[in-house]
């Protein structure tokens, strides 16, 4: 396992910003959306698509590529602007999320954009559906195919049995190259998920089902991908990465509050944001030069 050098910790974090960035243009210019777990889940996401999956901007469709399935379709402004920057389509296009024709749904929806690996909205039936995925691989490719299908769920949306029915079947069926990640980030609508429906011992659940349990932090880039190594290594029964995040990560008027779970910044709102989160990449640039 070879460790990150400083250069590209620093390149990651210099696009995680950049994501953040157009994730605040998004939401302001659409009006609607959802800021803090597409903020909360930037470091992740750009782990994923800019050092750990095996994809091709280039060749979307492309046999071998890993799977990606958003199973919390209502962040996907971290999922389209983290597209956009690795390649997939331009940046400029973010701008028209949620208007009528885009590609860019209010949920990610293939029909749309076919780039995605799935439509996904109903909160608990991403990993039923990567579950699905991942059996269909191995009856295909039989269990060396060597790719690996990744869900990215949110802990609130672990109140919906739909997601333990998945996890019952993903355990049952050893799926080793299955790996889910979930982001724990402790809010939902309604408020904080152990007032709303406590979830804890969730990696004891989790180990119940039989499932290999990691849990890290959610925005340093080196556990994250250290994390998925462990993961690609456990042959004997699926994998779970409890990510532990800061929901509005990067502007701290929106960090830790679950009213900025579903709701988008205001024009002045959105101007603070990106100060500050340009003041972030310009000192994330100087420390490293």
């Amino acid at each position: 396992m070879v460790a990150l050098t400083d250069s590209q910790v620093t390149e990651l974090e210099i696009t995680a910003n950049k994501i953040r960035q157009s994730i605040i243009g998004m939401l302001l210019e659409a009006g609607s959306g959802h800021t803090a777990g597409s903020l909360g889940m930037a470091d992740i996401f750009t782990a994923l698509y800019f050092h750990i999956l095996r994809h091709d901007p280039n060749n979307p469709q492309w046999e071998e590529r890993d799977r990606l399935v958003l199973s919390n379709g209502h962040i996907c402004p971290v999922l389209y602007a983290t597209m956009a920057h690795s390649g997939y389509f331009s940046v400029k296009e973010l701008k028209t999320l949620r208007k009528f024709g885009s590609h860019l749904q209010g949920h990610p929806h293939r029909e749309f954009l076919p780039f995605l690996e799935t439509s996904s909205g109903p909160l608990g039936s991403g990993l039923s559906q990567a579950v699905g995925m991942t059996l269909a691989d191995r009856i295909d490719n039989g269990r060396s195919s060597g790719r690996f299908i990744y869900c990215l769920m949110s802990d609130g949306e672990l109140n919906a049995g739909n997601s333990w029915e998945g996890a019952m079947l993903g355990g049952k069926e050893k799926l080793q190259n299955l790996i889910a990640i979930v982001d724990r980030n402790n809010i939902q609508i309604d408020g904080f998920t152990e007032d709303v429906m406590p979830l804890e011992s969730l990696k004891a659940k989790w180990e119940a089902f039989n499932w290999h349990v990691l849990e890290i932090d959610g925005h340093n880039f080196e556990e994250i991908i250290r994390a998925v190594n462990q993961a690609k290594a456990i042959f004997e029964k699926p994998s779970v990465i409890i990510a532990h995040t800061i929901p509005g990560k990067g502007v701290a008027e929106f960090e830790r509050k679950y009213e900025w779970h579903g709701k988008p910044p205001a024009p002045k709102e959105a101007q603070m944001a990106l100060n500050e989160l340009r003041t972030l990449g310009g000192k994330i640039q100087s420390e490293h030069q």
